[in-house]
């Protein structure tokens, strides 16, 4: 099962986001997991390399699985674990080679494209300082077949 970790970094009202060119879904920065490492030295490392900024004291805000399945048929599986901060250091790279990095207004992040689990992700996350635990299931194009979530969101 692969595991990744990203973080929704907060300033001024807005998140830092990446835009990925593949579907032009907006994604919170971060990727997988290395070998040995802890979730926290992850997404501190996948962080600093897709925008170039050092995150100070990111916590963990939420635990994820996510299963794309093709008919009756898991076809992937994988963790995720999304940290939320709101201090960094170092001045955002003019270069990502994920995608756009875009500081995006918090009132704005409903309406972009984006898988619809991350959506229930930031309606959560946004607005309640309690740990979310959740587990979402998709179709390999990535149409939400299910979502359930602790404590439960719309």
């Amino acid at each position: 099962m692969q595991r990744v970790t990203n973080c929704i970094l907060i300033e001024n009202n807005h998140v830092l986001l990446l835009q990925k060119p593949r579907r032009g879904w907006y994604a919170i920065p971060g990727g997988k997991m290395e070998h040995g490492e802890t979730i926290k030295e992850s997404v501190v490392r996948e962080f600093w390399e897709e925008t170039a900024l050092q995150l100070v004291e990111p916590k963990l805000g939420g635990t994820f699985t996510f299963n794309i399945m093709d008919g009756g048929k898991l076809v992937q599986e994988w963790m995720m674990f999304t940290f939320i901060c709101r201090t960094y250091q170092g001045t955002l790279t003019d270069h990502c080679d994920e995608g756009e990095l875009e500081w995006v207004p918090i009132e704005r992040i409903s309406k972009l494209p984006m898988a619809e689990g991350d959506r229930k992700i930031f309606r959560h996350l946004l607005t309640s300082s309690s740990m979310l635990f959740g587990a979402f299931t998709y179709t390999e194009s990535y149409e939400l077949l299910e979502a359930r979530m602790d404590p439960s969101s719309n």
